[in-house]
């Protein structure tokens, strides 16, 4: 085999895994894994909240469409997403509310302001929860791969003390192995950094649209409680 063509083999990312020592071997594993494991939260969350900005969007179109409140419950109470979630929320304390005998507008408004935003809450955190999962790995990942490279120079210091032997071609394979662990981190770690923070702006402004559509519902509900107040 052609001499460069053999190093270059030498030096391909299979052969410095399969050469490299077992503590080497299990920090590539752990980072291959963790890699794998941020790729698949970040596919799941970015396709789950385009779905529900469109979920969002239509039912907003349905919901200044609607004849009325009550005609648009029945169908937002059977849909799974945030802001059919929170409508019903909201649905829920004003027929509770409007019930009474006697109507407490300032009551009724500030039970309907918590009941939105502890529904918007509750979502929130739902779509928040496996984010910090990608900052964890964003921010160890590196310095398991910095462990696994020490650990490597490490062995190979010893091995080329044992040979008495410091060419290049001694000591080559051995610190390659040591920084492919590096690059292992920082291929584990780029990726769950840029994705928490793309995941984290994303969530946030659906928590901006929901509180704003909570907004414009309690200012309808309050626009009827008015109403019935004149009455």
């Amino acid at each position: 085999m052609d001499p460069i063509a053999k190093a270059a083999a030498e030096l391909s990312p299979w052969a410095l895994f399969v050469q490299a020592d077992i503590v080497v071997k299990l920090v590539m594993l752990l980072l291959l894994a963790a890699s794998v494991w941020s790729w698949a939260i970040i596919v799941e969350r970015s396709r789950r909240l385009r779905t529900i900005n469109g979920q969002a969007k239509q039912f907003e179109e349905w919901f200044w469409k609607a004849e009325s409140l009550d005609a648009l419950y029945d169908p937002a109470a059977k849909a799974n997403h945030p802001s059919a979630k929170m409508f019903v929320a909201g649905m829920n304390e004003w027929r509770r509310s409007v019930a009474r005998g006697r109507i407490d507008r300032e009551g009724v408004r500030g039970r309907l302001a918590s009941t939105t935003q502890v529904s918007i809450a509750r979502e929130v955190d739902d779509l928040g929860d496996r984010l910090n999962i990608l900052a964890t790995i964003g921010a160890v990942a590196p310095f398991v791969g910095l462990f696994g490279t020490v650990w490597g120079i490490m062995g190979a210091f010893t091995s080329i003390a044992a040979s008495q032997n410091t060419t290049l071609a001694v000591v080559a394979p051995g610190i390659a192995e040591a920084l492919f662990a590096t690059a292992m981190g920082l291929f584990a770690a780029i990726p769950a950094v840029i994705g928490y923070n793309r995941l984290l702006h994303n969530v946030g402004r659906l928590e901006a649209r929901l509180s704003a559509f909570a907004e414009e519902f309690q200012g309808l509900l309050s626009r009827q409680l008015d109403g019935m107040e004149q009455k």
